[in-house]
């Protein structure tokens, strides 16, 4: 970690805020040249067995192929839509817009059509690349119906016809590192989605330095099953992992028992996923009694991770889950924890900030910077901040200051090393009886409980209070203890207006497309009476 002593809440850039300017052609061009015959990706089946693979230097051939395709079908600044699962020609697509200096618009292969129509109208997209179909999901059917729609989509080609895909050959253009590249939509936790317009250098110093908290090296195995439509897939875990020399295996689907077959036969040492994926994956290693040696990292994002998590990774999987913490609009990482970290700043901080990032906690009233181990907005700064929201003036300025802030909407504290703790969410506020609560704090009460794998807290309304708390929780196991128990349990952490007053158990969450529960619509649900309500009188 690094060694500081800070006097407010305001960790200052390690190394300074500027950067080294790079683009994502850059990045594996060098990697191509200095790893040329390191495999580079390595493409698993539904099943988890390897299929299609390339070396570094296979993987810069086909993607400079691909890109003057694009290149002679697109101008420079051109929007393209992606629309499909985690495959090859995904990644080659999203080195190949770099180089041609097209903006890649990634969209969830699980969007029906009005999501679809959405994306493609709000990010002026004139082509989509695309799969016929995914887990159920006529997707070939959907993007035809909606580009019959939409004059402005010119180009509609399938990612598996390779003739129609690799056709054209046309000069590069000139690209910089702070051209846009990407427009990464937002993933809807609370709402409908907004784009982030996100630049060449931000996503590969982005990815870069977070891998290098997990100390990735040449030749490490990264085991690849994040959605490659968000920033986490198609930065962190691709980006990152070329700009390190690392071997991809990327998978098309989540599916813990192949996922476990295939970190066991390649001895993959490196895996990412959020929680839920997480809590699978273990689970199916203590169900079938396997034991895996090769894990050395294990790192987690994008929503709350249990103490009791942390734990059972370092038991079942043999390494402590890191935590990065950051969003979209970031790039995404603002933060990690170290490998070699303390279990108390593992399982209840979010760790410091990356290099390079100026990281805050201020007022979200005034914009000051909080005094130390007060609750406050997490705010950064640096090379790692979007552009700004496609088309959407006003909400750019909404979320970025005049000074170059980053408002996150996240609520937090900083102790003197610069380290943070999430404690809740600007919008997700519960209001009862007058008094402010937040949903997050509740949250990592709750997850202390041996029996409580998962924790969702959200507020609705009220005729007495306002508002009232319900707890949505998963368990760890068949042991479902009463809400008589959980209320007493609280109760110990927790002062009474904090304690929920409803608690309903789920087997399964409605997830966002990259496994964030989505808790705008637990709260639909509770308004349509969909739950069985129970009280702890």
């Amino acid at each position: 970690m690094y060694d500081c002593n800070i006097t407010e809440s305001y960790f200052p850039a390690v190394g300074g805020l500027d950067v080294t300017p790079i683009t994502i052609g850059d990045i594996l061009r060098a990697s191509a040249e200095q790893h040329g015959d390191i495999e580079a990706l390595i493409e698993l089946t539904p099943e988890g067995e390897n299929a299609r693979r390339w070396t570094y230097q296979e993987l810069l051939a086909d993607s400079e192929k691909l890109a003057r395709a694009l290149a002679s079908r697109h101008e420079k600044g051109a929007r393209i839509a992606v629309w499909a699962p985690n495959m090859p020609e995904w990644v080659l697509l999203e080195f190949a817009a770099a180089m041609a200096g097209v903006v890649l618009v990634t969209v969830n292969p699980a969007y029906q059509a009005r999501e679809l129509k959405f994306v493609l109208e709000q990010s002026r997209s004139e082509a989509i690349y695309f799969v016929n179909e995914f887990r159920g999901n006529p997707m070939g059917e959907i993007a035809r119906k909606v580009c019959d729609e939409l004059s402005q989509v010119t180009h509609r080609i399938l990612l598996d016809d390779h003739d129609a895909l690799f056709a054209g050959d046309a000069d590069l253009p000139a690209v910089a590192a702070d051209d846009p590249v990407q427009i990464q939509y937002t993933s809807g936790t609370t709402g409908f989605p907004k784009g982030a317009l996100l630049h060449h250098t931000g996503l590969v110093i982005n990815a870069s330095h977070t891998l290098d908290r997990t100390l990735v090296k040449p030749g490490s195995k990264l085991l690849h099953n994040m959605p490659m439509f968000h920033t986490t897939g198609c930065a962190i875990m691709v980006l990152g992992a070329i700009s390190h020399g690392a071997t991809i295996f990327l998978a098309s689907i989540f599916e813990p028992v192949a996922i476990i077959r295939a970190i066991l036969r390649e001895e993959a040492d490196f895996y990412f996923g959020v929680p839920t994926m997480i809590i699978a994956v273990i689970e199916e290693v203590e169900r079938a009694g396997i034991e895996i040696k090769s894990i050395r990292h294990v790192m987690s994002g994008g929503a709350m991770v249990a103490p009791e998590l942390v734990r059972k990774s370092e038991k079942f999987l043999g390494a402590p889950v890191q935590i990065a913490y950051g969003q979209t609009e970031a790039s995404p990482v603002i933060t990690t924890t170290w490998q070699d970290d303390a279990i108390e700043d593992l399982t209840q901080t979010i760790g410091q900030p990356l290099p390079n990032v100026d990281v805050s906690i201020r007022n979200p009233q005034t914009n000051d910077v909080m005094a130390l181990d007060q609750q406050g907005e997490i705010c950064c700064r640096g090379y790692l901040v979007m552009t700004g929201y496609n088309d959407n003036p006003e909400a750019t300025a909404a979320a970025i200051d005049k000074e170059g802030w980053l408002h996150t909407g996240d609520l937090g504290r900083m102790d003197s090393r610069g380290y943070i703790k999430i404690t809740g969410r600007v919008k997700e506020m519960i209001i009862r009886g007058g008094e402010n609560l937040f949903p997050a704090e509740i949250e990592n009460a709750m997850l202390e409980h041996e029996a409580i794998i998962e924790v969702a807290v959200v507020g609705m309304p009220d005729e007495k209070w306002g508002e009232e708390v319900v707890c949505f929780m998963r368990a760890a196991s068949t042991e479902r203890p009463e809400p008589a128990a959980l209320k007493a349990f609280i109760r110990e952490r927790l002062s009474p207006q904090k304690t929920p007053a409803y608690w309903i158990y789920l087997d399964e969450w409605p997830l966002t497309g990259s496994g964030k529960i989505q808790k705008f619509k637990l709260v639909e649900a509770l308004k349509r009476g969909e739950h069985d309500m129970r009280r702890a009188d």
